[in-house]
């Protein structure tokens, strides 16, 4: 751009130079001078016009579509702050080779997306991901976070653990008993579905809020009847006996949502990187699905778990739905007002919320040029 503009200036000075001081003093034919004003105003235009599009190409759109050095350079004094969760997005995009950024990125690790909402808020994080559940927390804590887009997953890795000594046979044996989950998660909405099934609620049983971390260690200490859960946790809980009592896969939507901070949002070199990320982050999606052998064995290796475990898992997963980044739609919306609604029921929520105000769509654009 600096370049371009030295050019232009030089060129503009020579056509002045040229019309004043020497158009008058050369005695020469009029066709001579005539090609030569017209090659130096050629010259002007042609570097006007080259200036001009440059500028035009400078938008996110373009960048998440086809991302350059040059035209990122603006952003290299910009940190990008990802949330992330053991194994998540640091190591698809290694693993699919798109960890190349042109612009600085910072990889922070959580254990829940609750955790990032918080984060988030605080000003901490730019960008995050979580199941559709935490950003409705948000709002009643008047929260400030923004939802630019969906993962589209399976939903198999969301179960009711119970001890491998349980002699439970559905959930209505525990009545009662301790039972741990993780609050303002998926873990929190499918244990309040399951026992709705049968005729229970959360006032039905001892349910203690807990982290990943904690919720295993109290699981493991014998501390807990039953666990309901999410993620890595599941095959290290199982490596000890522990078995799924229930499975959630078909009470959850499978919406896993991008969240980013307004601020981020309104930033314009941070809305062109979180574009670009964005586009990054569809792609390492694309290549996990048909590299799935691959990345078993590296996300074992990081989360320490049997790589068979994790492989099965994952090709469970893909046979139910494969992953993908989709933009804001109406029937995500509606999903999530669904979640809601069952919140402020089951009196999780003291009013009832209009989830629309989370949205923003600005990102759609960029989504579907990086399809």
């Amino acid at each position: 751009m600096n370049r371009r503009r030295f050019f232009l200036t030089a060129c503009s000075w020579w056509l002045f130079f040229f019309i004043v001081f020497l158009y008058p003093k050369i005695n020469v034919s009029t066709n001579w001078l005539r090609q030569n004003f017209f090659f130096s105003l050629g010259c002007l235009l042609a570097l006007a016009t080259t200036a001009c599009s440059e500028v035009k190409s400078n938008s996110p759109a373009t960048i998440a579509a086809n991302p350059s050095p040059s035209q990122i350079a603006v952003s290299n004094i910009t940190q990008l702050r990802v949330a992330k969760y053991k194994g998540g997005w640091d190591l698809n995009l290694k693993l699919a080779e798109l960890d190349n950024f042109s612009y600085k990125t910072q990889f922070t690790e959580f254990t829940g997306g609750n955790l990032m909402v918080q984060a988030i808020n605080a000003g901490a994080i730019d960008l995050a991901s979580a199941s559709e559940i935490p950003p409705i927390f948000a709002i009643e804590s008047k929260a400030s976070v923004k939802i630019i887009a969906t993962l589209k997953g399976p939903t198999v890795g969301q179960v009711l653990l119970v001890p491998k000594n349980s002699t439970a046979k559905t959930i209505a044996d525990l009545k009662g008993k301790k039972f741990g989950y993780v609050k303002a998660t998926t873990a929190h909405y499918f244990l309040i579905k399951m026992l709705e099934k049968v005729g229970l609620t959360m006032k039905d049983i001892n349910a203690i809020p807990l982290s990943i971390p904690d919720g295993l260690s109290a699981f493991r200490k014998g501390e807990l009847d039953a666990w309901a859960t999410y993620g890595y946790s599941i095959p290290q809980a199982q490596k000890e006996g522990a078995w799924v009592l229930e499975s959630a896969k078909d009470i959850l939507s499978g919406n896993f949502v991008i969240i980013a901070s307004p601020n981020a949002i309104a930033d314009p070199q941070k809305k062109v990187v979180i574009a670009d990320f964005l586009c990054r982050l569809q792609k390492s999606q694309a290549w996990r699905e048909s590299h799935l052998k691959q990345w078993s064995k590296n996300y074992a290796t990081t989360i320490d778990v049997d790589e068979g475990i994790v492989y099965q898992d994952a090709k469970q997963g893909q046979q139910q739905r494969r992953q993908e980044l989709l933009p804001v739609s109406d029937a995500a919306i509606a999903s999530q007002q669904k979640v809601a609604d069952t919140f402020f029921q089951a009196g999780v929520i003291s009013t009832k919320v209009d989830v629309k105000q989370l949205w923003d769509s600005s990102f759609n654009e960029d989504i579907a040029k990086c399809q």
